[in-house]
């Protein structure tokens, strides 16, 4: 198969391998020549259109071209435009998709830690929160320390630095307290030392109210400007007791109804919507189904798909609020004088997307075709099972880290390009491509390019859901194993 059209009301479809001008190939039954070098992952024409006409990609408009072209001419970011503008009225059309490939999927279980209070984690970690920038060295320092006194392959011990904490005002203040709440008492770390300052805005003793009734037995603070003497003397004494209350923490089985995924994506190519993507949505209505949670992000990548989402919400309240998310994020865009549509990135160009509703329609069909259960403010905590929204940017890392303190326990996250970071809970990186995850092999978790080789969805997804479950029960992820695991926090106003 050397190119795929993707709906039938397409009229583009994409090449699957490199073609080269002349080429002759058959789609729909028809020959067509095509009249440019076509890299693996763009689009050409399947009809002759004018300039102004839509092109159609996933069945709904990705832009319009912006000249007249001709059937087999190459299409990509330099001849078509979106058609994205600023704020919208949206009315709501409730759409009931029946998921129909696992209603009868035996129920799946994975081995997990129960927490004092419920909770379920995937991992039993000891980390060392800051509540302020200006303590990290201390972080990284005792770190470092533990490390090399104790030696456990079940208990990975992890600093996560940050430049915020003070100088910050409102909203940005806020997000940065709401983040490291949602981190400290994440179920997947079986103790946290949380290390303060003592005069930042971010008052240590007000944070610690902030995590409400939490397990004073496993979540500690130090006060570096409180402690009398050498502060990495007294965070080891801490640190010490923490490990040996969690060290012989043992997993247990837990039905997969606990799980709760987050889906991203990063680095997107053309394939991304074509493998990896719907491999991802698959894999949602799945954990849906049984019971368990999925986690969508990536407001500004919703622009041009955003109304599919919204007529999915199961209530006319979830779909309000779907609108305030999407709306707000434009009005965050405008409010700084900049077009809602300004994506792709240079790497999502060169991988074959050429806007941002190509990109959105791609993106998200991470979530398959459940119904919208909740819809998250940033820094909120995950309320409802099955399928949420959750407000936050693009940016990988914010993004990412945003869906691991809604209680996340792993992202998955799809790429066409290849990254290597990970964030505070197990990033698993999943290929749209052979080609990268032969290239990156020390980055990819699982390659999800043999889709269009051939191998069918429900071999891959068999495949998949073993990987995904296999790393809920212990497997390190690549950027485990590399120790790529770290913060960022969403920032909007003035720095003091």
């Amino acid at each position: 198969m050397k190119t795929i059209k993707i709906n039938p009301a397409d009229n583009v479809a994409v090449a699957i391998e490199n073609l080269k001008a002349g080429d002759s190939v058959v789609v729909d039954g028809n020959q067509i020549t095509v009249n440019n070098d076509i890299p693996a992952g763009h689009k050409f024409l399947l009809q002759d259109l004018q300039e102004g006409d839509n092109v159609v990609k996933y069945g709904y408009p990705i832009g319009h071209l912006i000249k007249n072209q001709k059937k087999g001419d190459f299409v990509n970011h330099e001849n078509i435009k979106t058609n994205l503008s600023g704020l919208l009225d949206y009315s709501y059309d409730p759409i009931n998709e029946i998921k129909d490939n696992q209603q009868n999927a035996p129920i799946a279980t994975f081995k997990g830690y129960r927490r004092k209070n419920g909770d379920v984690g995937i991992r039993n970690e000891l980390w060392i929160i800051p509540t302020v920038g200006c303590v990290n060295g201390v972080c990284n320092q005792l770190c470092e320390c533990l490390k090399h006194e104790v030696c456990n392959d079940n208990i990975r011990i992890i600093a996560f630095p940050h430049n915020y904490g003070c100088s910050q005002l409102s909203d940005d203040h806020e997000n940065t307290r709401k983040i490291l709440r949602d981190m400290a008492l994440h179920p997947n770390a079986g103790a946290v030392l949380i290390v303060g300052l003592g005069c930042e805005n971010n008052q240590p003793d007000e944070f610690m109210k902030l995590l409400g009734d939490y397990d004073k037995e496993r979540i500690r603070l130090m006060v570096t400007q409180k402690v009398e003497g050498d502060e990495i003397e007294e965070g080891m004494k801490i640190l010490r007791e923490l490990y040996s209350i969690m060290k012989d923490d043992r997993r247990v089985d837990v039905p997969l109804s606990e799980l709760k995924v987050g889906l991203k994506c990063g680095g997107s190519d053309g394939f991304s919507g074509i493998t990896a993507n719907p491999l991802l949505g698959v894999f949602s209505d799945y954990i849906v189904v049984q019971g368990g949670t999925t986690v969508l992000t990536e407001v500004p990548e919703m622009f041009g798909a955003e109304t599919i989402l919204m007529n999915r919400c199961k209530t006319k309240e979830l779909f309000e609020q779907t609108v305030k998310l999407v709306n707000d994020f434009k009005q965050y865009f405008l409010s700084h004088g900049e077009p809602v549509g300004e994506n792709p990135s240079p790497g999502n160009k060169a991988g074959g997307i050429s806007t941002l509703e190509e990109k959105a329609l791609g993106c998200t069909q991470k979530c398959g075709k459940s119904p919208v259960c909740g819809v998250l403010d940033y820094g909120d905590i995950i309320k409802d099972k099955g399928l949420n929204l959750l407000s936050a940017p693009g940016n990988d890392l914010v993004a990412s880290t945003a869906l691991a303190a809604a209680g996340c326990h792993i992202v998955l996250f799809t790429t066409g390009r290849g990254t290597p970071f990970g964030t505070f809970v197990p990033t698993m990186k999943v290929s749209t491509n052979s080609l990268l995850a032969k290239n990156k092999p020390t980055w990819i978790d699982f390659n999800a390019g043999t889709l269009v080789e051939g191998v069918p969805m429900n071999s891959v997804f068999d495949s998949f859901c073993k990987k995904v479950i296999s790393v809920a029960s212990g497997e390190l992820t690549w950027n485990e194993r590399k120790n790529y695991q770290e913060i960022s926090i969403f920032k909007n106003g003035v720095t003091l």
